[in-house]
């Protein structure tokens, strides 16, 4: 008899397993590539890219006459990781390159003329810009004229005309073939990692590694895990391959800068997903948003342990200071909402608000309101404002700003679907304001209609088990386009309910079957939903929905629920 019951529990355990996948995309046909994520099933020829063995050739050569290569990064963790990746590889290949990381607050995003003609004039034949450069025209014309060659290594969105680049590949070019369109929602590390498979491959060609050892590229797919999930990449096919190999790669802890990030973190098991973008990520962004810019790439690329352990330290206490800087600006820009009711699209813009946190309240605008949000810090003594946007799925952003700058509405700005970034005059405020507006109203209107939270279990209390949890966190890794299950649970009854912490709204429920389970709401203390199971919940039954989570604080690890709403069950 036991028997037959464990194979029944393995049995259904399968068929949620297959159904979370399914549900997600997968083909029934196709569940086991799924299943377990791996580069050998989902890894495209990096030739089919357009410009990738040019990239590959111009590299190759530099490494053979030994030129100085010079990586040129964004600011952010998808920059930072980027530029980590490639110097990894090219000391790996025997090439010590150097990398430059403009400045957020004086330089901007993005390659400038400037900063390319003097990193050539400092000896570097060839630089790498990496997630920024697609749009870069006159920058990338200056340094062509300077005679600088410049490959850009990107993946956002691309206008009609290219920059003059030596090669530009970008899987958001609007040339791209249908291979390569297709993986259009890569992170630029996630491009870079590609580069550095295009280019080993183009090296062994050349009997590069007749004498040496090839590197080890899936050693580091824990940067590509790290920018992927911190530039909220979507979650499916390659992407999802490159997170689930990675975290085993982070797991290792191999990396000096990671493992030292890690205890910075208070990090001691391995890491998942959610870590990424909520404990790591965070970290590497405070440098480029409110310290140094290089810090990320310093820590990311460092063989000294001390080091190591002094600039996570460092970007820690950068955190803190972010989060508290991030807090008055946010509080700031809601006092503008009350105005803003009719609009579709938020913009919110005030004089003294640090630029390096506008893309944070943004994104928590967003997630407040549920229409997308632009955070604009205004400059009066220059009479320009600097802007960062968030967007709703099924909303793209990014190409609207596009259009914005090409209306010469805005002084530069891109992006892509769920995020973009501008630059413009502070007396073109109104303007864009209406332009945004007017073009992005039926689309929001289409996008919000649809919003609805989608269950994919419903259970009664003693299904939510430690057993239900392994099963489902064996369809993750999950983000933005695979997301993490959610599910019923109920009827139930509130046993407790009382506000933990600043404002955790915590629930103990049971149900029918005579079965109890915690249940948390984060930063809802205020809500409707949390008022209603505080003060009005006495004699009535609920469905309670959320995503299902392992509780080990207790001597034996319980499964709870991160509640995200209640119903009333009669």
């Amino acid at each position: 008899m036991e028997i037959h019951q464990q194979a029944d529990i393995i049995s259904l355990d399968h068929d949620i397993l297959a159904q979370l996948l399914m549900t997600r995309g997968a083909a029934p046909d196709d569940i086991a590539r799924h299943a377990k994520p791996t580069l050998r099933n989902f890894l495209p020829d990096p030739s089919a890219f357009q410009d990738m063995d040019l990239a590959a050739e111009r590299l190759s050569d530099a490494i053979a006459a030994d030129e100085k290569i010079t990586i040129y990064g964004d600011y952010d963790v998808d920059g930072a990781t980027s530029a980590a990746l490639l110097v990894e590889t090219l000391r790996a290949l025997g090439h010590d390159a150097g990398y430059y990381i403009p400045d957020r607050l004086l330089e901007g995003y993005g390659p400038t003329g400037e900063a390319l003609v003097k990193l050539g004039e400092e000896g570097s034949n060839l630089i790498v810009t990496v997630d920024c450069g697609a749009m870069a025209h006159e920058a990338l014309s200056m340094a062509r004229a300077a005679g600088v060659d410049v490959i850009v290594v990107d993946h956002h969105k691309c206008g009609v005309e290219l920059p003059p680049a030596v090669a530009l590949v970008n899987p958001n070019r609007l040339d791209e073939s249908d291979l390569g369109a297709a993986h259009g929602h890569l992170a630029a590390v996630g491009v870079a990692f590609l580069l550095a498979v295009a280019l080993v491959r183009t090296l062994r060609k050349r009997g590069y590694f007749e004498h040496r050892d090839e590197p080890d590229l899936m050693g580091l797919l824990d940067l590509v895990a790290l920018g992927t999930v911190a530039d909220v990449a979507a979650l499916h096919g390659l992407n999802r391959a490159f997170v689930a190999q990675g975290l085993k790669v982070l797991a290792r802890r191999e990396r000096i800068g990671m493992a030292a990030l890690m205890d910075a973190s208070r990090l001691s098991r391995a890491p998942i997903a959610s870590d990424l973008g909520f404990a790591l990520g965070p970290r590497i962004n405070a440098g480029g948003r409110i310290g140094e810019s290089t810090l990320g790439v310093r820590l990311l690329t460092t063989r000294d342990p001390e080091e190591a352990r002094e600039l996570a330290e460092q970007l820690s206490h950068l955190n803190e200071e972010r989060r508290a800087i991030e807090a008055a600006v946010q509080e700031a820009a809601e006092g503008q909402l009350g105005g803003q009711h009719d609009m579709a699209v938020h913009i919110l813009a005030g004089t003294g608000w640090h630029p390096g946190v506008i893309g944070i309240v943004a994104g928590r605008i967003k997630e407040k309101t549920g229409k997308p949000a632009i955070v604009i810090a205004l400059d009066e003594a220059q009479g320009i404002g600097k802007g960062s946007g968030r967007s709703i799925s099924g909303v793209d952003l990014g190409a609207a700003i596009i259009a914005a700058r090409e209306d010469d509405l805005l002084v530069a700005g891109g992006g892509h679907a769920m995020a973009a970034g501008m630059t413009l005059r502070a007396d073109r405020l109104s303007d864009f304001t209406k332009f945004l507006d007017e073009r992005l109203a039926r689309d929001v209107s289409r996008a919000r209609l649809g919003q609805t939270m989608k269950l994919d279990l419903a259970l009664a209390p003693g299904g939510l088990t430690p057993e239900l949890v392994h099963t489902v966190e064996a369809a993750g890794p999950y983000g933005v386009g695979w997301p993490a299950p959610r599910v019923a649970v109920g009827p139930v009854q509130i046993i407790k309910a009382d506000i933990v912490g600043k404002d955790h709204l915590r629930v103990i429920a049971g149900g029918a079957d005579r079965r109890s389970f915690k249940a948390i709401a984060f930063r809802a203390a205020e809500s409707e939903m949390a008022q209603t199971l505080l003060h009005r919940s006495k004699g009535r039954r609920f469905h309670l929905a959320g995503r299902v989570k392992i509780d080990d604080w207790g001597n034996r690890p319980a499964a709870e629920l991160h509640l995200e709403d209640a119903a009333f069950a009669d």
